[in-house]
């Protein structure tokens, strides 16, 4: 189990980054603190470079997010408002969510699209209401490759700094990897069972 993580995200390389980046956008395989901490010990190991490893991440998550504007976007709310009424469950999100954050979008400005791309919950399904309120997409990118750029340069440093400390104990390292991932799926699993539609949560408190 050693290395084990780390010995994968090093033979896929940077594209390998950017497909992860991709993916963790559109439905979380591991997450984005996984997969650029990474980056950050690889770097730190003189295996990879800190330019090369920002574009990957940040055109990864720039593109795993474009794919939710596009569905907001293109799809509308005749045909979105029944795929979220199916599948809320594990998206963990309600179709009056998404109406309430397209509307806020919409009369508030879409400069919340970069702010919450540093949040840790809402940094992936904000895309989803920034396409039904029909954003521009060249803001929709930039403010997304800036906010997604920002955080994972924070990551790419936490991951050096791990690196830098646990340079001689890699078991440690290992396991905080791993952890990180345990966590992951603990909260999403969590997520899942404890979610309720907001009608169900009605009923019960009339």
């Amino acid at each position: 189990m050693q290395d084990l993580i780390i010995d994968i995200i090093r033979q896929g390389g940077y594209l390998g980054i950017l497909v992860l980046m991709a993916l963790e956008n559109i439905f979380p395989p591991v997450p984005s603190e996984v997969i650029m901490g990474i980056g950050g010990v690889l770097i730190e190991r003189k295996e990879m470079h800190f330019w090369p490893l920002f574009l990957a991440g940040t055109v990864g998550s720039t593109l795993g997010n474009y794919c939710w504007f596009w569905l907001g976007d293109k799809w509308g709310y005749e045909r979105l408002g029944p795929f979220i009424n199916r599948w809320g469950r594990w998206l963990t999100v309600e179709w009056e969510d998404i109406e309430k954050a397209s509307h806020y979008l919409r009369h508030r400005g879409d400069w919340v699209v970069l702010l919450l791309r540093f949040s840790p919950f809402l940094r992936t399904i904000i895309s989803l209401p920034a396409g039904l309120a029909h954003m521009p997409l060249w803001r929709f990118l930039l403010f997304t490759f800036l906010g997604t750029g920002i955080w994972n340069v924070l990551l790419i440093y936490g991951g050096q700094w791990l690196g830098r400390y646990f340079e001689k104990s890699q078991d440690v390292l290992s396991w905080i990897v791993i952890g990180f991932i345990a966590l992951g799926l603990i909260f999403y699993i969590w997520r899942i069972i404890s979610w309720k539609p907001r009608a169900a949560r009605k009923r019960r408190s009339d």
